[in-house]
């Protein structure tokens, strides 16, 4: 039993609660998760089963969506509702095109500082241990990229917003950085995931939902399916027979559905079963390594 399941995890748990729950659904150790969601948020969680495991890798790189309500006015030390009070100031009032002025400072390109309650690492130690020790370490910016950002609601307190962003982006630090542009500081109170990839919530299943099925399994997407939005190259019997040994083809010796760039990921398949991943790098052949960089080969076809 290999594949892919779209949850629709809901508040107070974990990722990690959500995977272990669909291990005693599925009867298998063999699960993981791509993409971790707070106990605070909802929504898309993709979880892999068996083999799909090995697809996690490729979905874990792909861009996210959000729906996010935040309080303004109050500071937490979580930087969300979880947290303890750090500071009350006073919201100034605002107009819906001064809010719109302040979102476009976030669009694009910006760097943000890990929040101290993260799963990011110092010395082999996550982050969100040292904060609940007292302990604040110091952390590099780092760039991620906001696609897009939307103002869905707005009233004297509260604001929701809707962002498409790069792997990476911390929510809560893009709420508490809007708030400070508002000169009153702010903090998540909701957060649901809803596109993660390809994926839509409008696809997910609740854990209670995918439990009452009487053959769960019948959801699963093929570890195929799960990467759909690769573009595919069919492999012919002698590019096959070769990928067995760990030898890449060569442009010759596919079929393709349509032009490829130089850099592009793509699913190799035979008698269009998947095979492999594989990165277009048509320089390789100078060096007679094929056309192809090989990312992951899966024996199952």
């Amino acid at each position: 039993m290999h594949g892919l399941l779209l949850i629709d995890k809901s508040a107070g748990m974990t990722s990690h609660d959500a995977v272990r729950k669909v291990r005693r659904i599925f009867r298998t150790r063999k699960v993981g998760h791509a993409g971790t969601l707070d106990p605070l948020a909802t929504g898309v969680l993709p979880v892999a089963i068996g083999d799909g495991t090995k697809v996690l890798q490729f979905l874990l790189a792909e861009d996210k969506s959000y729906r996010a309500t935040f309080t303004l006015g109050i500071t937490t030390d979580t930087l969300d509702a979880e947290g303890q009070v750090l500071l009350e100031r006073p919201v100034p009032a605002f107009t819906a095109c001064e809010l719109e002025n302040i979102c476009a400072e976030f669009r694009g390109d910006i760097e943000q500082l890990p929040p101290m309650f993260s799963a990011l690492k110092k010395d082999g130690v996550p982050l969100y241990k040292l904060a609940r020790q007292g302990k604040t370490v110091e952390r590099k910016l780092r760039q991620v990229t906001i696609n897009r950002l939307d103002v869905i609601d707005f009233d004297s307190e509260t604001v929701t917003i809707e962002v498409a962003c790069s792997k990476g982006t911390y929510i809560r630090t893009l709420v508490s950085d809007i708030g400070e542009k508002l000169c009153c500081g702010a903090h998540l109170i909701a957060l649901r995931r809803i596109q993660s990839g390809v994926f839509s919530i409008n696809e997910c299943r609740t854990l209670d939902e995918l439990q009452s099925l009487e053959e769960p399994y019948s959801v699963l997407l093929s570890m195929d399916q799960a990467l759909n939005n690769f573009p595919v190259v069919q492999l012919n019997e002698s590019a096959a027979a070769a990928l067995k040994f760990g030898i890449p083809p060569e442009l010759s010796q596919v079929k393709l559905a349509g032009g490829l760039i130089s850099g592009d990921l793509l699913r190799l398949q035979v008698d269009h079963k998947l095979a492999a991943i594989a990165r277009y790098a048509p320089l390789r052949s100078k060096d007679k390594r094929g056309d192809f960089e090989l990312i992951r080969v899966f024996v199952s076809y």
